[in-house]
Parts: C-alpha cells; sequence; structure tokens
C-alpha cells in the first residue's frame, strides 16, 4: 500500500517541479529585462544585447550531442556484449556507460572547440 501512494505522487512533483522551472525562468527572464530598461537601455540595445548573447553559443552543439550519443551506444553495447560473457554481469555495463561517454564528452569538446576556433579564423 505505501508503494501506491508514493507511486500517484510521483506524477503530481514532476508537473509541479516542471511548472516551478518555467515560471522561475520566465520571471527572472523578465526582471532582467525590467533592470535593463531601468538602467536606460533603449528597446535596440536590449536587443542587441540578447542577440550578442545568443552568437556567442556555439553552432555545433548537435554536433556534440550526437558524439556523446554514439559513445554512449557504442559504451552501452559492448557492455551488454562483454556482460553476457564473463562471471561478473553487472560490472561491464556500467564501466563501458562510464568510460565511453566520458571519452564522447571529451571528443565533443575537442571537436566543437577545433571547429569554434576555425569558424573564428575565417570570420575574424
Amino acid at each position: 500500500m505505501n508503494g501506491e501512494v508514493v507511486a500517484v505522487f510521483i506524477p503530481i512533483i514532476l508537473f509541479l517541479v516542471i511548472g516551478v522551472v518555467l515560471v522561475s525562468y520566465y520571471y527572472l527572464r523578465s526582471r532582467e529585462r525590467q533592470i535593463l530598461i531601468e538602467k536606460g537601455l533603449d528597446a535596440e540595445s536590449i536587443k542587441d544585447f540578447f542577440v550578442s548573447k545568443r552568437s556567442e553559443r556555439s553552432s555545433y552543439n548537435l554536433l556534440k550531442i550526437g558524439i556523446i550519443s554514439v559513445a554512449f551506444g557504442i559504451g552501452l553495447g559492448l557492455g551488454i556484449g562483454f556482460g553476457d560473457r564473463g562471471p561478473q554481469t553487472d560490472f561491464w555495463i556500467p564501466l563501458s556507460l562510464f568510460v565511453f561517454t566520458g571519452a564522447g564528452f571529451i571528443v565533443a569538446n575537442i571537436v566543437g572547440k577545433k571547429l569554434d576556433d576555425k569558424d573564428k579564423k575565417d570570420n575574424g
């Protein structure tokens, strides 16, 4: 009976947390814009401020996510493959997942930096 009660509250808590995060995001974004207006910036300056923040972000985020996803998949596949052959099946899956996902993060970071540096060199 106790497990059923907890299971009922999980979706309710999930939606409440998502709602709090969304409301906080929009409130803080609105507050940031109000502060910029109070400092005397006009609408065009505020627009330029937010556009410049977006342009500084890396344009290779999907490439990085793809590299990490492929590394995660390879780790999962090898972990399951090695886990079926050895006596310690619970050891290989988490090990390979963490190792290959970590390697994927490292490779994605290196590739992203090289592409960003190349873009800066070509544009600047």
